[in-house]
């Protein structure tokens, strides 16, 4: 097959959905499929350049978005939306194109409608709350665990004030515009031919919060991770000589790094804490780390392979995300790296981690510091746990099981009779200009 694969992030520099983009086009192009990756670069001056990643044509597709909040917004949405259905439209018009999967939001609605004027089948993977909160994460307040219950008006003035900040007030007047955003997401989404949700987690909630979609099929994949390459990066020296437990991402609210210390401190954990990343949350968490007076050691934003070390050599690994996690990439590598994990139970952590039999799920920061204590006290269990894990990431995640079942639903697709052009969506939102 010929697929076209839109996405917003895409190595050498992205995040775990880049990685999990390139995970699945290289087993792909192992399967003997040609693919073209696209990636909208806003903030680049428009126009098409093609750039290379290990073989592949990356075309990005430049487009103007001013440096302003809330105007960015705009211009990543509804200005690129309309940019580059054009093209891809175009592309679809030209390039015998078998089938268009979409990966993120940036891609997803303009992928949707240029492949279904082209009648050409469209996927698209959804990795967040993209389609049923503005923000993507659910989270409307800077503490707590309690998630935003739905994007009302008077949630939405909640979840402005603390990214607004003290401006918050003139930011109100966005709100009708914010919830018509996303109205015309899930319209758009509830056009795909199929969705493909990371995990069951993010699938209950786009059947719960967009009942648009309750026509549409969805099917959980999770995100593949090439288990042999990963544990080859990390088959190194261990960054330090003695054992210690890990945190590794990004500091900031929604991944609850400011339970960290307080966790460590009850657990009365007496190895190192090392803090691999960056983010927002940083200056307070090592300000709060220095007011402990416990051993904790922050490496800064590392690389991919330099993560692969310290997670592999890591004695636990403590997740204290507060946010609804879609199907954490960290996680997963731990799994697939027999690293004993602590970790709090949110969104899509349980389709990896199974309570006590491949990690340790806390409901609450006082359970996580619990859960972290017992892991350190007892070194059968955390063997015991680990060698499940790598059993389970194996088995679920590895990249060559997770690309086969994609290309099951390519192929089903392929073999499915076209819908009429003018789709579901379409018509709304005809009937919501007339």
């Amino acid at each position: 097959m010929r697929i076209l694969i839109p996405t917003d992030a895409f190595p050498p520099v992205c995040g775990g959905s880049g990685w999990s983009t390139y995970e699945l086009v290289r087993g792909l192009r192992a399967h003997g499929h040609d693919v073209l990756v696209l990636r909208p670069r806003p903030g680049q001056p428009a126009g098409i350049r093609d750039a290379e990643y290990d073989g592949f044509t990356v075309r990005e597709f430049g487009a103007r978005a001013p440096d302003v909040p809330f105007v960015r917004n705009y211009f990543k949405s509804e200005r690129l939306t309309r940019s580059l259905s054009r093209y891809i439209g175009e592309l679809l018009r030209g390039g015998g194109f078998d089938l268009v999967h979409a990966q993120h939001v940036m891609t997803a609605l303009p992928a949707i409608e240029a492949a279904r004027a082209a009648r050409v089948p469209v996927v698209c993977t959804v990795r967040d709350y993209w389609p049923v909160c503005y923000w993507s994460d659910l989270i409307h307040t800077r503490s707590g665990l309690l998630l935003c219950p739905e994007c009302t008006a008077a949630n939405m003035t909640r979840c402005v004030r603390p990214r607004a900040g003290a401006a918050w007030p003139l930011a109100l007047p966005l709100i009708p515009y914010m919830r018509a955003n996303l109205a015309r997401k899930q319209a758009t989404l509830a056009d795909a031919d199929a969705v493909i949700a990371v995990s069951h987690r993010i699938a209950d909630d786009l059947r719960a919060r967009a009942p648009g979609l309750a026509a549409t099929r969805i099917e959980v994949i999770p995100n593949p991770v090439n288990v042999s390459a990963l544990r080859s990066r990390a088959a190194s020296p261990a960054p330090l000589a003695r054992p210690y437990a890990l945190y590794l991402g990004k500091l900031a609210p929604n991944k609850g790094t400011a339970y960290l210390i307080d966790v460590v401190t009850k657990a009365d954990l007496d190895w190192p804490l090392v803090i691999a990343g960056d983010g927002p949350d940083r200056i307070a968490l090592e300000r709060e780390a220095a007011a402990s007076r416990r051993d904790v050691r922050f490496t800064g934003w590392i690389d991919r392979d330099a993560a692969a070390a310290w997670l592999a050599h890591a004695g636990m690994l403590i997740f204290p995300s507060r946010g609804p996690e879609s199907l954490s990439r960290v996680l997963i590598e731990a799994s697939a790296l027999g690293v004993p994990i602590a970790a709090m139970d949110t969104g899509g952590t349980r389709d990896i981690i199974e309570p006590d039999i491949t990690g340790l799920l806390s409901p609450t920061p006082d359970a996580l510091a619990a859960d972290v204590k017992r892991l350190r006290a007892d070194p059968a269990l955390r063997s015991r746990l680990a060698a499940a894990a790598r059993r389970f990431a194996e088995e679920h995640f590895d990249a060559a099981v997770v690309v086969s079942r994609v290309e099951r639903l390519y192929r089903d697709l392929a073999a499915a009779p076209r819908r009429a052009d003018l789709s579901t969506g379409a018509r709304r939102r005809g009937q919501g200009r007339a």
